[in-house]
C-alpha cells in the first residue's frame, strides 16, 4: 500500500484522477442545469398551460432534490462494497444520468406527450444525479483526512468543475442557436452536444473510478458522524437563530442572483440584438471574468476589510450593476447595437461582482455559525450546517423557476419562443438553415418592444430586490460580527481547559 495512504496523507494519484472527474461531470451537467429550460424553449411548441405544467415540474423536481442530499448521505454511511462506499454509486449515478441526458436532448415529443415524459425523466434524474453528486464530494474526506491536504483536493476540484462548467457555458449557446448551430439547428445542435457532454462525463468519472485508491472501511456497524437526517437538520436550525437568518438571506441571494441566467438574459439579448448564441456568450464574459476575479482576490481583500464593509460593496455593485441594465436597455437605442451592448456587459459585470462578493461573506456567515452552535449547545454540528447550503441553492432554483414561469406567461413571450421552435423543427426535418434563420429574424423583428422590456424588467428589478431584502436581514438580524466571533472561540477554548467538551450551553449572544 502506498505509505502516504497508509498515513492518511494526499496522494499525487488521488489528488489528480480524482479532480480530473470533475471535469467532465460538470460540463454535462451545466448542459443539464442551465440549458434544459432554453432547449425547451426553443424546440418544444406548448400551449400556456403545457409550459405551466412542465415548469412546476421543475419547481418540485428542485425542492425535492434538496431533501435528497440527507437522505443519500446517510445511504452513504451505510455502504459496505468490495470497491468501497463511494465508487458504485458513483458509477451508478454517471451511468444513468448519461443515458438521461442523451434521451432528454433526443427526443421528438412534444405538447402532452412531452410533458408527460419531461416529469418521469425530471424526477428520475433528481435520484441518479444525487447519488453520484453526494458519493464523489464526499470522497474528499476520505481522501485528504490533513487540514492542508484537504484544503488541495478541495481546490483542485472546484477549480476542474469551474473548467468544465465554463467549456459548456461557452460553447453551448453559439453552437445551438444562429448561424453557427451545429446541424443548421437546434435540435441537431442539443441532441450533439448531449453525445459530446456525456461521453466527456463517462470518460472522466472512469478516471476517478479506476485511478482513487480509497483507505481501508471501518468495520461494519462501526458508529458513524456527521449523520445528517431530516431530524437533526430541523433541530440545528431551530436551536440556531444566527443558522435561521443565515438561510434566509442566503436563500434570498441565491434567487436573486441566479435570475438572470435562469431564462431572462438570453431571452432578451435574442429580443434585442437577434437569434445568435454567440452574443449571450459575449454578454456573459465579464460577469465571468468578474466572478474569477472575486475568487481569487477575495482571500487578500477579506484581510483588509471587514465582513460589513465587503457586503455593503456587494449591495452597491450590485444594484448599480441592475440600475445600470435597466437604463441603458430602456435608454439607449437599439439602432446604437455596439454601444448598448457594451454597456449592458459592463453592468452584468457589475451586477456579478457585487452577487459574488455577498456569496462569499454568507459562506463565512453560516461556517461561523458551526462555532456559534458549539458555543450555545455544546455541539458543532459541521456535517448539519454545511449540508445546508446545496440543500438552499436547490430551493434557490426552485424559485427562479417559478418566476421564471409566471413571467414568461404574464409577459406573452411564449408566443414567440414557440414560432421560433416551430421554426427549429421545421429546420430539424430539412428546411434550409439559411431559410429558417431568415424566417427567425422575421419573427424576432415582431416582437414589440414592451416584450422585450418585460424581460429587461425582470432580469434586473426582481434581483435588485432580492438583494435588498437579503441584505438588510443580514444587517439587522446577524450578529457574529469578528468582535464577537473571536470572543466565542476565547471562550471555547477557556471551557475546554476547564471542563473539556461538556460545558452547559447559553442561550444567546449578549
Amino acid at each position: 500500500m502506498d505509505t502516504q495512504l497508509s498515513a492518511g496523507r494526499l496522494t499525487k494519484r488521488n489528488l489528480w484522477t480524482y479532480t480530473l472527474g470533475s471535469i467532465g461531470r460538470d460540463t454535462a451537467t451545466t448542459l443539464w442545469s442551465s440549458y434544459l429550460f432554453t432547449y425547451v424553449l426553443f424546440t418544444k411548441t406548448l400551449t400556456n398551460s403545457q409550459f405551466a405544467a412542465l415548469s412546476i415540474i421543475m419547481v418540485i423536481g428542485r425542492a425535492i432534490d434538496g431533501f435528497n442530499d440527507p437522505i443519500m448521505g446517510n445511504i452513504l454511511e451505510i455502504t459496505r462494497t468490495r470497491w468501497g462506499k463511494f465508487k458504485p454509486w458513483i458509477l451508478g449515478g454517471m451511468i444513468f444520468c448519461a443515458g438521461i441526458y442523451l434521451v432528454s436532448f433526443s427526443n421528438r415529443l412534444d405538447g402532452w406527450a412531452y410533458v408527460v415524459f419531461f416529469g418521469v425523466l425530471y424526477f428520475a434524474y433528481d435520484l441518479v444525479f444525487t447519488t453520484n453528486d453526494i458519493a464523489y464530494w464526499g470522497m474528499i474526506p476520505s481522501l485528504a483526512a490533513h487540514k492542508e491536504d484537504r484544503d488541495l483536493l478541495t481546490s483542485r476540484t472546484v477549480l476542474f468543475a469551474g473548467i468544465g462548467g465554463a467549456v459548456a457555458t461557452i460553447l453551448i449557446p453559439p453552437l445551438t442557436a444562429g448561424e453557427m448551430a451545429i446541424g443548421g439547428n437546434a435540435i441537431t445542435a442539443y441532441r450533439t452536444m448531449a453525445i459530446i457532454f456525456s461521453l466527456c462525463f463517462l470518460g472522466f468519472q472512469t478516471i476517478t473510478l479506476i485511478g482513487v485508491k480509497e483507505k481501508p472501511l471501518p468495520p461494519k456497524g462501526a458508529k458513524t458522524i456527521n449523520n445528517v437526517g431530516l431530524g437533526p437538520l430541523y433541530r440545528t436550525i431551530r436551536n440556531n437563530d444566527q443558522l435561521s437568518w443565515a438561510i434566509l438571506f442566503f436563500l434570498f441571494n441565491t434567487t436573486g442572483s441566479g435570475i438572470i441566467n435562469g431564462g431572462f438574459g438570453m431571452n432578451y439579448i435574442y429580443f434585442e440584438f437577434g437569434y445568435n448564441g454567440f452574443l449571450f456568450t459575449v454578454f456573459s464574459a465579464l460577469g465571468a471574468v468578474a466572478t474569477a476575479a472575486v475568487m481569487l482576490f477575495f482571500t487578500p481583500i477579506s484581510k483588509r476589510f471587514t465582513r460589513n464593509q465587503l457586503m455593503k460593496f456587494a449591495i452597491w455593485s450590485t444594484v448599480g450593476g441592475y440600475a445600470m441594465l435597466l437604463l441603458v436597455g430602456l435608454l439607449v437605442p437599439s439602432a446604437a447595437m455596439t454601444l448598448k451592448f457594451g454597456l449592458l456587459m459592463v453592468g452584468n459585470l457589475f451586477a456579478f461582482a457585487g452577487q459574488n462578493v455577498a456569496y462569499l461573506v454568507i459562506m463565512i456567515c453560516i461556517a461561523n455559525t458551526v462555532e456559534y452552535n458549539e458555543w450555545k449547545t455544546g455541539v458543532r454540528a459541521e456535517g448539519i450546517i454545511f449540508s445546508i447550503r446545496p440543500f438552499i441553492t436547490k430551493l434557490g432554483w426552485s424559485l427562479i423557476s417559478l418566476i421564471v414561469m409566471i413571467a414568461f406567461l404574464a409577459s406573452g413571450v411564449r408566443e414567440f419562443t414557440n414560432k421560433i421552435a416551430a421554426l427549429e423543427q421545421e429546420g430539424a426535418l430539412g428546411l434550409a438553415s439559411d431559410v429558417m434563420i431568415a424566417r427567425i429574424k422575421d419573427v424576432l423583428a415582431s416582437v414589440p418592444s414592451g416584450k422585450s422590456n418585460a424581460l429587461l424588467a425582470c432580469m434586473t428589478v426582481i434581483p435588485v430586490v432580492f438583494a435588498l431584502i437579503s441584505y438588510l436581514i443580514y444587517k439587522k438580524k446577524y450578529v457574529i460580527t469578528e468582535e464577537r466571533y473571536d470572543q466565542m472561540l476565547l471562550e471555547l477554548e477557556e471551557r475546554r481547559e476547564l471542563v473539556g467538551d461538556a460545558f452547559a450551553p447559553l442561550e444567546e449572544v449578549k
